[in-house]
C-alpha cells in the first residue's frame, strides 16, 4: 500500500536534507607572493587589450554537425584557443545561475571569448557566441547552424591554404548589418572572435584569407571562409580573387542579450579620457614645445687646487710675456725718438 506524502511530510523531509548537507562557503584567495600578484594583474581588464583567447565548450548533448562546427572553429583559431571535449550539464548561458561554470572556466583558462555548442529538439545545432569582461558574461548571441559545409568538401590548390596566425579581411555584405539590431550585434561578436590581436601596422602581402558574411534576411547570415589569390593586373596593385576554402554555413539568429549601460561604460574605457601622468621637471609651451629643467649641484670651483700644468694658465703666461715684450719695444722706441 502506497502512502502519498502530505505537504507537512514534505517540509520535514526537506528540513532533514538541509541539516545533512554541509554548509560550504566560497573562499576568496588573495595573492601572497609578488609572482602571484603579477599573474593576477595580467588577467585583469586592461585599457589596451592584448590578444583574446577563445574557449570552446560542448553542452549536454551535441550533434555530429555541431561537433564538426566546433572542431573547425578551433582549427581556424588554434593558435589562440582552448577546446574542452567533455560535456557540461551545468552551463546555460541565458539562464540565471547557468553561467557560473562558464565564468569559472573563463577564469581558469584566461579566455575572454567563448563558443558553446548544444543540441535539442527545440533548438537544434545551437551555437552561443559570447564575450566576457573581468571573467563575467558581457553579452551573448545565440545562432542556429544550417547548410553546413566542412573544409574537406572544398576542392582548391593546397598552396592557397591560409597560414596560422595571419590577419584576415572581413567583408559584411548587406544593409542589415547597419539597420537590424541583431545583425549589428552579431557583426561585433564575429569581429572580436576572428580578428585576433589588434595591430597598428600591417603588411598587405601577409593577408591571405577573408571572412565573408552576407545578410540573407533580417535574421539569417551566410558565413564563409575564402582564401585570397593574387594575380597580375598590369599595375602596381594586384588583382584579387576569392577561393572558397571553408567552412561555410548559414547562421540563424535566435536570441541575443546586450550588456547593460553601466557594464558597457566600464568595458569601453580607453586611454584617451585618462589624465596623463605628470613628468617631473618637464613642461610644455605653445611656441617652444617641450621644455625640461636640469638641476646641476654646486661645483665648488673655488676650493679646487689647480696645478701649474693647466693649459689655461700657460696661455695666460704666454699672453703676459707678449704684452711685456711689446711694452719694452715701445719704451725703446720712445727713447730713440727723444734723442
Amino acid at each position: 500500500m502506497l502512502v502519498m506524502p502530505t505537504s507537512r511530510n514534505h517540509l520535514m523531509l526537506r528540513r532533514q536534507r538541509r541539516r545533512r548537507l554541509p554548509l560550504t562557503m566560497l573562499k576568496i584567495k588573495t595573492p601572497k607572493t609578488q609572482r602571484a600578484k603579477r599573474e593576477v594583474e595580467k588577467r585583469a581588464p586592461k585599457l589596451v587589450e592584448s590578444g583574446k583567447k577563445t574557449l570552446i565548450l560542448h553542452g549536454t548533448k551535441t550533434s555530429d554537425v555541431l561537433n564538426t562546427v566546433l572542431t573547425q572553429i578551433y582549427h581556424l583559431k588554434r593558435d589562440n584557443a582552448v577546446k574542452y571535449t567533455k560535456k557540461n550539464e551545468n552551463i546555460r548561458p541565458f539562464e540565471s545561475g547557468g553561467e557560473t561554470s562558464l565564468e569559472f572556466f573563463s577564469l581558469k583558462t584566461d579566455c575572454s571569448l567563448f563558443v558553446f555548442g548544444s543540441h535539442s529538439k527545440k533548438r537544434p545545432n545551437n551555437l552561443v557566441l559570447g564575450r566576457m569582461f573581468d571573467h563575467h558574461i558581457y553579452d551573448l548571441v545565440e545562432v542556429g547552424v544550417d547548410n553546413f559545409r566542412p573544409m574537406e568538401s572544398f576542392e582548391y590548390d593546397k598552396k592557397l591554404t591560409p597560414r596560422i596566425g595571419s590577419k584576415p579581411f572581413f567583408a559584411f555584405v548587406g544593409e542589415g548589418f547597419e539597420s537590424v539590431e541583431e545583425l549589428k550585434h552579431l557583426k561585433e561578436v564575429l569581429l572580436d572572435l576572428f580578428r585576433g590581436e589588434v595591430v597598428e601596422n600591417l603588411n598587405l602581402a601577409g593577408i591571405d584569407h577573408v571572412f565573408v558574411c552576407t545578410a540573407l534576411s533580417s535574421s539569417t547570415v551566410f558565413f564563409t571562409h575564402c582564401a585570397l589569390r593574387l594575380k597580375r593586373s598590369g599595375t602596381a596593385i594586384p588583382r584579387m580573387e576569392l577561393v572558397e576554402v571553408g567552412p561555410s554555413m548559414d547562421l540563424v539568429v535566435r536570441r541575443h542579450r546586450l550588456p547593460n549601460d553601466s557594464l558597457k561604460k566600464e568595458a569601453m574605457k580607453t586611454t584617451n579620457g585618462q589624465p596623463k601622468k605628470k613628468i617631473k621637471n618637464v613642461s610644455s609651451d605653445v611656441l617652444q614645445g617641450k621644455i625640461g629643467k636640469i638641476y646641476i649641484p654646486d661645483q665648488k670651483v673655488g676650493g679646487i687646487a689647480l696645478s701649474n700644468d693647466v693649459k689655461g694658465l700657460k696661455r695666460e703666461r704666454r699672453e703676459a710675456r707678449k704684452t711685456k715684450v711689446v711694452g719694452e719695444n715701445e719704451a725703446k722706441k720712445r727713447k730713440t725718438a727723444s734723442k
